[in-house]
């Protein structure tokens, strides 16, 4: 039963964590992009700012559309374009355009934009996950699920690991919390993560003891040996790790204001992998603190849509969805601030974005699809109670 007058269906925190990020995202991407203008558009500091909020408004118009339509829709197409996007990793590997010394974005012929498309084979691995694990529950502890299931994953990763490996690890994650709680059984899961910590071991040692300098046919891997030497102090502090600091350092309490920032000026790529030194710098210790909070309210909010779910697909979309992007936010925050090496991890929904903000986009609409099933699922139970209770007729009749 639908609520007569609700233009915005589903958990109303969640649009509210939404809007905020939003207008926190323009304001900041206004203002972390004034150097990029001036060096590329001839000082015209609003191309990239009316370039961010023209993709953001299409990817909540997205959101809208994709909040509307019944979330059990996205189980069954999921696993198209799943083999879709699959298709799309091993294109971008072959011909794909160079964006900061990595391949992973595809030209869309006619419009002059990229096409990320690991954004794309996230969103639809995760998906697709939830679908299997809600559909197999019965059987979902045999070998034969958990090799099923791992096989997909196993190649969405490795096509996306070499030339973006941080949203790769981030996807793995966050495939493995899902079929944690989607009751794989723990053995097989300790032995993949096993091994999977064990590989990367064995390539950071590796990296750290092999020259790699001139290796120009090497893809990233010269640029993962830097950052990891940088990050253990075996080698100089990167020049965005020491930016981002000064901006942090200097933000304060409540910050210099906003377009206050002087780091801008200095840090590399501000507007988006370090977007959150520039908040903290503007707004201080307390923009920084509201981030976190906004993140952690969504995890909040989208836990319990998962506990009140009755259906299986339903919890573990919602849930895959919402790690997915908590875990990519906290990864980016804690590189700002040297907790973490630097990664390529964009701030969900805040830092400048094309593509990428219309699959973050879906990503919330599918979870507040969940939310507003849910939502109607308890208005009919309540509607149904209240017959009983005046002896009329239920729904169900």
């Amino acid at each position: 039963m639908q609520q007569p007058g609700r233009i915005f269906r589903g958990d109303k925190y969640i649009w509210m964590v939404v809007a905020a990020l939003s207008l926190l995202g323009i304001l900041a991407v206004y203002s972390a992009s004034s150097s990029l203008a001036m060096n590329k558009k001839g000082g015209n500091t609003e191309f990239y700012f009316l370039r961010h909020t023209g993709f953001l408004i299409i990817g909540l118009f997205f959101m809208y559309l994709t909040h509307l339509m019944n979330y059990r829709y996205y189980g069954r197409i999921s696993q198209w374009l799943l083999w879709l996007s699959i298709g799309l990793l091993c294109v971008t590997l072959a011909i794909g355009s160079e964006v900061n010394n990595a391949t992973r974005v595809l030209p869309i012929p006619g419009l002059g934009i990229t096409f990320q498309t690991s954004d794309m084979a996230k969103l639809f691995l995760i998906m697709y996950i939830a679908r299997y694990m809600a559909r197999n529950q019965d059987h979902i502890e045999t070998p034969k699920a958990f090799w099923s299931i791992t096989g997909i994953i196993s190649i969405v990763v490795l096509l996306i690991a070499p030339e973006n490996l941080s949203t790769a690890l981030v996807l793995f994650s966050t495939c493995m919390l899902l079929l944690f709680i989607g009751r794989i059984h723990i053995k097989y899961l300790v032995m993949v993560l096993g091994s999977g910590v064990l590989l990367l071991t064995l390539a950071g040692f590796i990296l750290l003891n092999v020259d790699t300098e001139g290796w120009t046919s090497a893809g990233r891997i010269p640029t993962w040996k830097k950052r990891i030497e940088s990050f253990i102090g075996n080698g100089q502090e990167s020049d965005q790790a020491i930016q981002s600091k000064i901006a942090i350092a200097t933000g304060g309490f409540t910050g210099k204001g906003p377009g206050g920032s002087t780091q801008r000026n200095f840090l590399p790529h501000p507007y988006s992998d370090f977007i959150f030194a520039i908040i903290v710098e503007e707004y201080g210790l307390l923009g920084g603190l509201a981030v976190i909070m906004l993140f952690l309210i969504l995890l909040y909010r989208c836990l319990l849509i998962v506990i009140k779910t009755p259906r299986a697909y339903g919890a573990f979309l919602a849930f895959g969805l919402c790690i997915s992007m908590v875990i990519q936010a906290f990864i980016n925050m804690g590189v700002a601030v040297g907790l973490l090496p630097v990664t390529g991890l964009t701030l969900p929904l805040v830092s400048m974005g094309g593509t990428s903000l219309v699959f973050t986009s879906i990503a919330f609409g599918a979870i507040l699809s969940v939310s507003r099933g849910l939502e109607e699922e308890q208005a009919q139970d309540k509607q149904e109670e209240k017959n009983k209770a005046e002896g009329a007729p239920s729904h169900a009749a």
